[in-house]
């Protein structure tokens, strides 16, 4: 039987794995949309009026970086794919690790 200081340390530990790949999908998840951006500014090459109020952001532009963001992701969908069922994993893992410990013999 884990002693209970053992199984807290063991928690912590699964839970800062959790947390690591949580970040690496976000960043990943930025990457791919300050890319998309670029590749809708870089596609539009249009004009961009100065000023605070001004936005020279339009639906096209919205359409198109939509686009930019399905393509990225697709292209790094093996990467995703793997994170979030690694996500999935870690979640299940750490649910029953907290199950178990809840359910401890009476006669203990």
């Amino acid at each position: 039987m884990i002693e209970p200081l053992d199984r807290r340390l063991l928690l912590a530990r699964m839970e800062i794995a959790q947390a690591e790949t949580q970040r690496h999908l976000g960043i990943i998840e930025r990457q791919i949309a300050a890319r998309a951006e670029r590749m809708t500014i870089t596609d539009r090459a249009k004009r961009r009026p100065h000023g605070r109020s001004a936005s020279s952001w339009t639906n096209a532009d919205e359409r198109l970086f939509q686009q930019h963001v399905a393509e990225l992701a697709l292209a790094h969908r093996g990467e995703i794919d793997a994170l979030t069922l690694k996500l999935d994993r870690q979640e299940t893992a750490i649910a029953e690790f907290r199950a178990r410990g809840r359910a401890s013999p009476a006669w203990r």
